[in-house]
Protein backbone atom coordinates (compact mmCIF):
# COMPACT_ATOMS: atom_id res chain seq x y z
CA UNK A 1 0.00 0.00 0.00
CA UNK A 2 2.75 2.50 0.89
CA UNK A 3 4.48 1.81 -2.42
CA UNK A 4 1.33 2.79 -4.34
CA UNK A 5 0.83 6.16 -2.59
CA UNK A 6 2.65 8.98 -4.33
CA UNK A 7 4.24 11.63 -2.14
CA UNK A 8 5.70 14.38 -4.28
CA UNK A 9 8.09 12.80 -6.77
CA UNK A 10 8.45 9.56 -4.81
CA UNK A 11 6.28 7.12 -2.86
CA UNK A 12 5.25 7.12 0.76
CA UNK A 13 7.28 3.92 1.23
CA UNK A 14 10.43 5.75 0.12
CA UNK A 15 9.81 8.38 2.80
CA UNK A 16 8.93 5.92 5.57
CA UNK A 17 10.90 3.86 8.07
CA UNK A 18 9.09 0.95 9.68
CA UNK A 19 10.91 -1.18 12.25
CA UNK A 20 9.52 -4.61 13.10
CA UNK A 21 11.14 -7.18 15.32
CA UNK A 22 11.61 -8.77 18.68
CA UNK A 23 13.11 -6.99 21.69
CA UNK A 24 14.77 -10.23 22.81
CA UNK A 25 17.42 -12.25 21.03
CA UNK A 26 17.16 -15.04 23.61
CA UNK A 27 13.96 -14.81 25.68
CA UNK A 28 15.17 -17.60 27.99
CA UNK A 29 17.72 -15.21 29.49
CA UNK A 30 15.99 -11.91 28.57
CA UNK A 31 18.88 -11.04 26.27
CA UNK A 32 18.44 -8.09 23.91
CA UNK A 33 21.54 -8.68 21.83
CA UNK A 34 21.36 -9.82 18.17
CA UNK A 35 17.60 -9.40 18.04
CA UNK A 36 15.80 -10.10 14.79
CA UNK A 37 14.74 -6.81 13.17
CA UNK A 38 13.26 -5.90 9.82
CA UNK A 39 13.54 -2.32 8.58
CA UNK A 40 11.27 -1.38 5.68
CA UNK A 41 11.23 1.84 3.70
CA UNK A 42 13.74 4.32 2.43
CA UNK A 43 13.66 6.84 5.31
CA UNK A 44 13.54 9.69 2.82
CA UNK A 45 16.57 8.42 0.92
CA UNK A 46 18.64 7.55 3.98
CA UNK A 47 18.37 3.75 3.75
CA UNK A 48 19.38 1.34 1.02
CA UNK A 49 17.25 -1.73 0.55
CA UNK A 50 17.78 -5.38 -0.25
CA UNK A 51 20.30 -5.98 2.53
CA UNK A 52 20.65 -8.77 5.06
CA UNK A 53 22.95 -7.76 7.90
CA UNK A 54 24.07 -9.86 10.84
CA UNK A 55 25.51 -8.22 13.93
CA UNK A 56 28.58 -9.54 15.68
CA UNK A 57 27.88 -11.54 18.84
CA UNK A 58 27.29 -9.20 21.78
CA UNK A 59 26.10 -6.25 19.70
CA UNK A 60 23.32 -4.40 21.55
CA UNK A 61 20.09 -3.82 19.64
CA UNK A 62 20.46 -0.21 20.78
CA UNK A 63 23.34 0.19 18.29
CA UNK A 64 20.91 -0.37 15.42
CA UNK A 65 18.33 1.95 17.00
CA UNK A 66 21.00 4.65 17.43
CA UNK A 67 21.95 4.39 13.76
CA UNK A 68 18.31 4.54 12.66
CA UNK A 69 17.77 7.66 14.78
CA UNK A 70 20.81 9.23 13.13
CA UNK A 71 19.37 8.35 9.70
CA UNK A 72 16.15 10.12 10.69
CA UNK A 73 18.04 13.36 11.26
CA UNK A 74 19.36 13.09 14.80
CA UNK A 75 23.00 12.98 13.66
CA UNK A 76 24.21 14.59 16.89
CA UNK A 77 22.81 11.68 18.91
CA UNK A 78 25.80 9.65 20.17
CA UNK A 79 24.12 7.33 22.68
CA UNK A 80 20.84 5.43 22.86
CA UNK A 81 20.09 3.12 25.77
CA UNK A 82 23.01 0.74 26.20
CA UNK A 83 24.46 1.36 22.74
CA UNK A 84 28.20 1.00 22.32
CA UNK A 85 28.33 2.84 18.99
CA UNK A 86 26.66 3.09 15.62
CA UNK A 87 25.84 0.00 13.55
CA UNK A 88 27.00 -0.12 9.94
CA UNK A 89 24.09 -0.46 7.53
CA UNK A 90 26.40 -1.35 4.63
CA UNK A 91 26.84 -4.84 3.25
Amino acid sequence: KLRSLEEGETTLLDKTMVIYGSPMGDPNVHNHKRCPLIVVGGANGQLDGNLHLRAEAGTPMANVMLTLLQKLGLEEKEQFGDSTGAFSLSA
